[in-house]
């Protein structure tokens, strides 16, 4: 039986592919919608990869809803220089037999929040927040409904776009400052947990003895070559941890913090200034991740993978 409903919203890139593949595998979660939104790469593409994973994953009864094409205010900026021309390098997969859905993802998720019961939808935002900036925006009425958002995005230290900036809050700041305003409960992955959820080279060849189809692509994707200098020396599962802490709680230690989003366009834009000591004497408004377990991540992660086609 299905348990926690949750809403991803996506822009695919490789390991927002792993964190799709996650929850699909995972019987404890009902994955009511995919909400996509430019962001590794322009909307158009982040649609295409989100039907290609749901395909590759065998759920074409799951919804895909294509977003906003650009962030609030700043032109839009894409990351192609480390996920491949179009998102999923590596993955060397067939485009997509489905379509998206007609309707907008601003407007389904405003949808699936109104018919819902109070705290009863947890959101899983793994590219910019401009999707949910906007639902909040446009209906706030639906923010009770939300029993909280789980999100990849901030750095408790560098960033990795900008010496400040981690890549999903610098492209839409507007949006990221919105959603931690939203006075909803918050889980903020940021950088400084993600770059510590790197498999090892022999977790990854694990993938190729699955015998699936779903552990070839996700090999291919974590061994395919990577541009250097982005802080680790393997594949970062940033998005992945998202779907990993609703699974596997006790994997993951942070604490609450107040958390700030810079929105000016100078050097500390998309910065997240995280309160880590309490100085500001600010309420918390998030719950700041900062170590995983990764072995033992990875190992669940792919257990779940070989459950797949």
């Amino acid at each position: 039986m299905a348990g926690e409903t949750i809403v991803i919203d996506t822009d695919p890139g490789q390991d927002d592919a792993v964190a799709l593949l996650l929850a699909f595998a995972s019987p404890e979660l009902d994955v009511r919608a995919i909400t996509t939104v430019a962001g590794n790469v322009p909307l158009a593409l982040t649609t295409a990869n989100a039907l290609r994973i749901r395909e590759l994953a065998g759920r074409e009864n799951v919804p895909v809803h294509a977003g906003a094409d650009r962030p609030l205010l700043f032109p839009l900026s894409t990351a192609e220089f480390v996920c491949g021309p179009d998102g999923l390098a590596g993955a060397d997969l067939p485009p997509a037999r489905g379509k998206a859905s007609p309707i907008h993802a601003v407007d389904a998720l405003i949808a699936i929040l109104r018919a819902a019961p109070d705290d009863s939808v947890t959101l899983c935002p793994l590219g910019p927040l401009t999707n949910l900036a906007l639902a909040f925006r446009l209906a706030p009425d639906v923010l009770p409904k939300v029993k909280r958002i789980v999100l990849m995005g901030g750095a408790l230290a560098l960033g990795n776009i900008t010496p400040a900036a981690e890549f999903n809050v610098h492209v839409d700041p507007h949006a990221a400052a919105i959603v931690f305003g939203c006075g909803r409960p918050i889980v903020m992955f940021g950088l400084g947990v993600t770059h510590q959820a790197v498999a090892s080279h022999e977790q990854v060849a694990r993938l190729l003895t699955f015998g699936n189809a779903v552990g070839k692509v996700v090999h291919g994707m974590l061994t395919r070559p990577r541009p250097g200098g982005l802080g680790t020396a393997g594949h970062p599962m940033h998005d992945p941890c998202v779907i990993a802490f609703l699974l596997w709680p006790e994997l993951f230690t942070g604490r609450d913090c107040f958390v700030e989003v810079e929105t000016g366009d100078g050097p500390l834009r998309g910065r997240t200034t995280i309160d880590w000591n309490g100085r500001l004497k600010r309420p918390a408004n998030a719950h700041v991740v900062a170590s995983v377990e990764a072995d033992a991540l990875f190992q669940r992660l792919f257990d779940r993978l070989a459950t797949l086609p």
